[in-house]
């Protein structure tokens, strides 16, 4: 994808009229960048970032023979968005990344914008060889020539294969695959997977205002098979990065599929986030759930995460069907400030891998996102945290016993006092910052406050209270905090996934102390566990 601002003017209609596909030159921060050393200010300890420079989506997100492919966006000549490269990374447990060489560079068709991998197992694309599967590539190509000359239909859609699992890539020659007859800007950011009832692969891409569905025998002759989200969903900004699969509704035997839909600008609490729908596909046309559709109708949406910094999220293809989960990652930043951010060596990091699974709930059909299990290897100390009423603060230090907060895994579990309830976990440290993330009865929300988190004063859409872009899902007396804090983030997967929240500050110094805090009476902590959380750099 690529950084998508748009003005909205209205005329005798709406009029939708695009901007630069790229930002207007560079932020006056922008500078090339020293080596990396991971141990700057506020580089995550346990999250994915680039060794230096430029990063935003994750792409072709694929597990082949033992390894997690996470390729990214990635400009290697600076720390703000340029010309889009596929930077590329491998994990074996989800937990410890391996760099390794760019995967694709530009080339005269245009910039490498974003887009999926899949094993082809069956060699329907022909491009495999000595009887192994070759992995593939499918990305939007960005000819700024060609935007720069007016023109409507600067961006395609590509392959490129490797028969040496993913570490060295050969462009097919006959791209584009799927040319832009329709002369739409922002055509982009294609999600391919097998349809094993049709016998055919999908596409799925963005089309600015809506996705358009493709089908294929063997990834490289394509057809329109219909289009979806005109009507349906938030229309604020374009739409960008989508996903769509199949998963199954946790406590029955039924199966669903989900379509996931990033947008900017739009979302809820400003600049980028991430939709989704849920319904039926039937090899041809995805329909929604009727159920679900009353929620999105033109203007309203369901978001995947609350906070400001999950944005351009996908799954990974080809998950072993013994493992079975539908696994997830983002990019944690927000295109209203992602490169004016105080970082200079590096620019941005992904959000922890999660499982996203659905369920049924009194409000229709819901994702719920869980760190993916995995991470528990990350767990160096423990501290128990023992209950108690709480009114006021309740200070941990003592508790954690050396835990760092600034690096720490969190679970809590509270039952409140009643309507007027404000509680949740405060960090500090000796330089005066506060960032609090807590859940508020009254609005039935959890929120995230990062006004006094440290430096923010480089963009105006940074500073402020967020909260969750939808009111609390459970029902149940008990409300549940699972939080990470990884020196610059936090992310809190509440009442067990139902709710999210991912968020991003930067303190002057590392967060050194904790507390629990509870507004407007008392709430009783029932008892909770602390992790200390290793580096994995």
């Amino acid at each position: 994808m690529k950084i998508a601002y748009r003005l909205f003017i209205p005329a005798l209609l709406l009029l939708i009229a695009g901007l630069s596909c790229k930002p207007k030159g560079k932020p006056d921060n922008a500078v090339e960048a020293p080596k990396a050393a991971y141990d700057e200010p506020h580089r995550p300890w346990f999250h994915f970032s680039p060794p230096a420079n430029w990063m935003n989506d994750p792409n072709g997100m694929v597990y082949y023979e033992g390894e997690y492919h996470l390729f990214y966006q990635y400009y290697p000549d600076s720390n703000v968005w340029g010309p889009m490269h596929w930077g590329h990374t491998v994990s074996r447990d989800l937990v410890s990344w391996e760099h390794l060489p760019i995967a694709l560079y530009p080339d005269s068709l245009g910039y490498i914008f974003s887009g999926s991998a899949v094993v082809d197992w069956n060699n329907s694309s022909g491009l495999g060889k000595d009887g192994r599967p070759p992995l593939v590539a499918i990305f939007t190509y960005h000819n700024s020539e060609g935007e720069k000359a007016g023109r409507s239909d600067f961006q395609t859609q590509g392959i490129a294969y490797s028969n040496d699992k993913g570490r060295t890539w050969t462009k097919y020659p006959g791209n584009p695959v799927i040319p832009n007859s329709e002369n739409i800007r922002d055509f982009r950011d294609p999600k391919v997977r097998w349809h094993e009832e049709s016998k055919q692969w999908i596409m799925i891409f963005a089309a600015f205002d809506h996705l358009k569905i493709w089908g294929s025998p063997d990834l490289i002759r394509w057809k329109l098979l219909s289009n979806f989200g005109k009507e349906w969903g938030a229309h604020s900004g374009v739409w960008e990065c989508p996903d769509m699969f199949p998963i199954e509704v946790e406590g029955g035997d039924d199966t669903k599929w989900v379509i996931l839909s990033s947008i900017n600008p739009g979302g809820p609490s400003g600049g980028s986030a991430t939709q989704y729908f849920v319904g039926e596909f039937d090899g041809e046309k995805f329909t929604l759930d009727p159920g679900f559709a009353k929620t999105v109708a033109k203007g309203k949406g369901v978001w995947l995460d609350g906070g400001r910094d999950n944005y351009a999220g996908v799954t990974w293809s080809d998950i072993p069907a013994s493992d079975g989960r539908r696994l997830f990652m983002g990019w944690m930043s927000n295109w209203d400030y992602a490169q004016v951010v105080p970082t200079t060596v590096w620019r941005s990091a992904m959000t922890l891998p999660r499982e996203l699974t659905l369920h049924k709930t009194p409000s229709g059909y819901r994702i719920f996102s869980l760190p993916a299990k995995e991470l528990q290897a990350l767990r160096d100390t423990r501290a128990a945290i023992p209950g108690a009423a709480i009114e006021g603060t309740l200070d941990l230090d003592s508790t954690l016993n050396g835990i760092s907060p600034a690096s720490m895994e969190l679970r809590l579990d509270f039952i409140h006092s009643g309507p007027e309830a404000d509680f949740g976990v405060e960090l500090s440290n000796n330089t005066g910052d506060i960032y609090k993330i807590g859940f508020n009865a009254a609005t039935n929300r959890w929120y995230s406050d990062r006004s006094k988190s440290g430096k923010n004063d480089f963009s105006e859409s940074f500073t402020g209270l967020t909260p969750a872009s939808a009111t609390r899902v459970s029902d149940s007396k008990t409300v549940r905090f699972h939080l990470f804090f990884d020196a610059s983030s936090a992310e809190l997967f509440a009442d067990d996934g139902a709710n999210i929240l991912t968020n991003v500050f930067f303190p002057q110094a590392p967060f050194s102390k904790a507390k629990i805090y509870s507004g407007n009476g008392k709430v009783k902590l029932i008892g909770g566990e602390a992790f200390g959380l290793r580096r994995i750099w």
